[in-house]
């Protein structure tokens, strides 16, 4: 971490000495050389943060992004595309008047500039978090540049703290940095803030299918007026199963199929249909451009205008998504998307559903099936259908993406998570979260069983998400782009105050179906927060071991090895591979194993895996070896993509044959220190040649020892090869623990009880896998 006065570089990372990775010992605190074989080392097997571990925005160019530019709009701009469905039919109870019309229709023309087009598409879709978005991804990406972030050990290795020196910022933006870096509570407020979002999002997710696919079923009651409530639900219900059912297929199938539906929906259905209905009816509602009219509405119905804005915000519902959705498309390939398809077609589309209102009053009630010329009803109808199975991936893509980085922010117990393509890293699907989401929305469907209702519970949603963003993005301009205070607040003043108003007028909802998403939000927030805070009270207890092995383990004056306590230490034949969930220091399945059995193994290897964010590691960087003070004792790190697989029942075999590759390459000799970064050693001559006949013994005992070690390792091979896994229970310290933290580490311990993965899983031979329990206390 960077000390408070921010003395420190702005890219920080750890390093180790070349020494480390050679295997080279340094010299003692005498200044003596050390034989390793002979003497006891400090633990200095500290392994390297390569540049290539930290995760990074994916970066696309030419006809790739144009690629995922066309993708992106079969899955983001469903949910947003198909609001034509049923704006106006929310926003009015009865027949509305020509300056109706009007003052509703500039209230959307500005809103999805405003809100859509130039605080998400152009500034907020800049806070993302190495091409991750979303609320939590914009926490994420302060907590890097803050003095505010606790990492899971397993990932620790992966993030990169950016936080500018003192003297790079502005004295109030280094203010409000060491303000959220001093206060716990301020802290507190923004992780909780974000986590808010997230869940919010997540319930999105149950609602968007709902209204979406209601919205265009209950087109059928144009065709057929006689058609019940009950055939429109089944059908619906019938529709989402059929769209969950297809989520395995993976995003890029989806989208690439999604996209053509989309894209005739939005150019023929919304922008040729509009300007029909132009040419034809009214195009005077043109004037609704001009702010004016927005603002007469306001002064002619005063408190029922306001209130009416629950209806009009259902005209950007599903903007989320264009943020959450960028780690599986591209900022860019969204920008692309909206400004030249998605944001002129709906414009269009709404002026057009006001010229055909404006000579038709009662056309409101349904304003997309009743404006569609003559003759188009079926088809419309039938692309209409098509559309609102769309619509409903937008927030389903979403909630596969944030529920991605709260797991692997650890704030959830990690699940079932697949990544679906090679080329596009950010694009994943989760099988549990998936058929959660299909029985909760067929639920909600059968509840609600209309759009007028739903969209009192979806309007709320959105629009807390979008004011949540408005202050969090303020924040990241200030902290992270060094912004000057006065531009980030004329900026966010009219912002806030849009969102502001949207939220008051969807408050007022809040009993009539709002209070749905509101507490399926704070019960998710809840969780995240419960599991984290658990998780953090488990890296503490976990953290209680040695720091190094030479505090663990020590050389009597006899040559043997013992204990703390004088306990000698046994021989156990074979190697054995210690599962290591950190990757540097003492592994705590480790150190309670010599505690427990009091023996060291013949050939001892700390196994750490480190997952990074692409498909597959090259073979060349992917195993990285080096050697503990203790003898023939080896820690391995294997990095590896999300589409490797390295545990696999030949995984003794693999160790066997790096480890052997290891010794023969890596030079055993003693050096001094500033030597130690070096390959080879060379000794000043003198006038007898010492220096050549020192050099040949050196070398003759680097051959000796190389000798002994791969003999100790081919043995030991042969006898057996064991796996040590750490079957770690928490314990809850009573004493040290109030009444409630109690309560909340008990809901923790039972869930973290319930979900980790079981060692039967493992891809290992069942035979040769021990579990070392032990106990932590919290």
């Amino acid at each position: 971490m960077a000390d408070k006065d921010g003395a420190r570089n702005r890219v920080i990372t750890k390093a180790t000495t070349d020494s480390t990775l050679l295997g080279i010992t340094s010299t003692s605190k005498d200044g003596k050389m050390i034989d390793p074989d002979v003497e006891s080392v400090a633990d200095n097997d500290i392994p390297d943060v390569r540049d290539s571990d930290i995760k990074r925005k994916q970066v696309f160019s030419g006809w790739q992004l144009w690629w995922l530019a066309y993708q992106s709009t079969g899955v983001i701009y469903g949910d947003i595309g198909t609001s034509p469905l049923y704006v106006y039919s929310s926003t009015f109870s009865s027949n509305p008047s020509y300056d109706d019309i009007l003052g509703a229709l500039s209230l959307i023309i500005w809103t999805l500039t405003l809100i859509v087009t130039i605080k998400y598409v152009l500034i907020v879709l800049w806070a993302d978090d190495a091409g991750e978005g979303g609320t939590f991804a914009m926490y994420q990406l302060l907590s890097r540049y803050c003095n505010i972030i606790r990492s899971d050990p397993k990932s620790v290795n992966t993030i990169r703290m950016e936080r500018y020196k003192s003297t790079d910022l502005r004295k109030t933006n280094l203010s409000i940095r060491t303000f959220l870096e001093n206060s716990n509570a301020a802290h507190l407020i923004l992780k909780l803030t974000a986590v808010l979002g997230v869940s919010l999002i997540m319930a999105d997710g149950l609602l968007t299918p709902a209204q979406s696919v209601l919205g265009a079923i209950q087109g059928l009651e144009v065709v057929h007026e006689n058609i019940t409530k009950p055939t429109i639900i089944g059908s619906s219900c019938g529709i989402l199963v059929l769209l969950f059912s297809i989520q395995p297929l993976g995003i890029t199938k989806l989208s690439s199929t999604f996209a053509p539906i989309v894209m005739i929906w939005l150019i023929i259905f919304n922008f040729g249909f509009g300007i029909y209905n132009i040419a034809k009816y009214d195009h005077s509602v043109l004037k609704a451009f001009s702010p004016y009219y927005a603002g007469l509405y306001f002064v002619r119905y005063g408190t029922e205008g306001w209130k009416s804005l629950g209806g009009i915000l259902l005209a950007f519902t599903g903007v989320e998504a264009l943020f959450a959705d960028i780690g599986a498309f591209s900022a860019k390939a969204v920008r692309i998307s909206w400004l030249s398809i998605a944001y002129p077609c709906l414009l269009v589309a709404y002026i057009g559903q006001a010229a055909y209102i404006s000579v038709d009053p009662s056309a409101y009630s349904n304003p997309f099936f009743k404006t569609v010329p003559k003759g188009t009803l079926y088809p419309s109808l039938v692309i209409a259908v098509l559309a609102a199975v769309v619509a409903s991936q937008a927030l389903i893509t979403s909630t596969f993406q944030l529920l991605a980085q709260v797991m692997n922010s650890s704030y959830f117990p990690h699940i079932t998570m697949i990544y679906t393509s090679d080329k596009f890293h950010g694009q994943v699907y989760i099988p549990i979260a998936n058929w959660v989401m299909l029985v909760g929305t067929v639920i909600v469907t059968a509840v609600y069983n209309n759009t007028t209702s739903l969209g009192n519970a979806y309007g709320f949603c959105v629009i807390l998400v979008s004011f949540i963003t408005t202050n969090m993005v303020s924040i990241v301009a200030i902290v992270v782009w060094r912004l000057h205070w006065t531009l980030v607040l004329a900026l966010w003043l009219p912002f806030a105050t849009l969102d502001g108003l949207y939220l008051s007028a969807a408050a007022t909802k809040i009993p009539d179906g709002a209070w749905f998403t509101l507490i399926l939000g704070l019960l998710l927030s809840s969780l995240f927060v419960l599991w984290r805070y658990g998780k953090e009270n488990q890296w503490k207890a976990e953290r209680s071991g040695p720091a190094d092995i030479s505090a663990l383990v020590t050389r009597a004056e006899d040559g043997s090895w013992t204990l703390p306590g004088g306990r000698s230490l046994t021989t156990i034949k074979g190697i054995a591979i210690f599962f290591d969930k950190a990757g540097e220091g003492v592994p705590n399945v480790y150190e309670e194993f010599l505690r427990k059995f009091e023996a060291l193994p013949d050939i001892q290897v700390f196994l750490h895996m480190r997952a990074l964010a692409r498909p597959y590691v090259e073979e060349d960087e992917k195993f990285e070896i080096m050697r503990t003070s203790l003898p023939n004792a080896y820690r391995i790190i294997v990095r590896h993509g999300y589409n490797d697989v390295v545990v696999t029942e030949g995984l003794g075999d693999l160790v066997y044959a790096k480890l052997k590759q290891f010794i023969l390459s890596t030079p055993m000799r003693c050096v001094p220190n500033d030597a130690a970064v070096s390959t080879s050693i060379s000794f000043p001559e003198d006038s007898s040649g010492n220096s050549a006949q020192q050099q040949q013994g050196l070398e003759e005992k680097t051959d000796v020892r190389v000798e002994r070690r791969l003999t100790s390792l081919e043995a030991a091979f042969e006898a057996q090869t064991i796996y040590m896994v750490g079957k770690e229970q928490m314990r809850l310290v009573k004493a040290h623990n109030n009444i409630l933290k109690r309560a909340v580490l008990s809901v923790f311990l039972w869930v973290r009880d319930n979900t980790r993965a079981k060692v039967a899983s493992m891809r290992i031979p069942v035979d040769k896998l021990v579990e070392v329990g032990f106990v932590k206390e919290i």
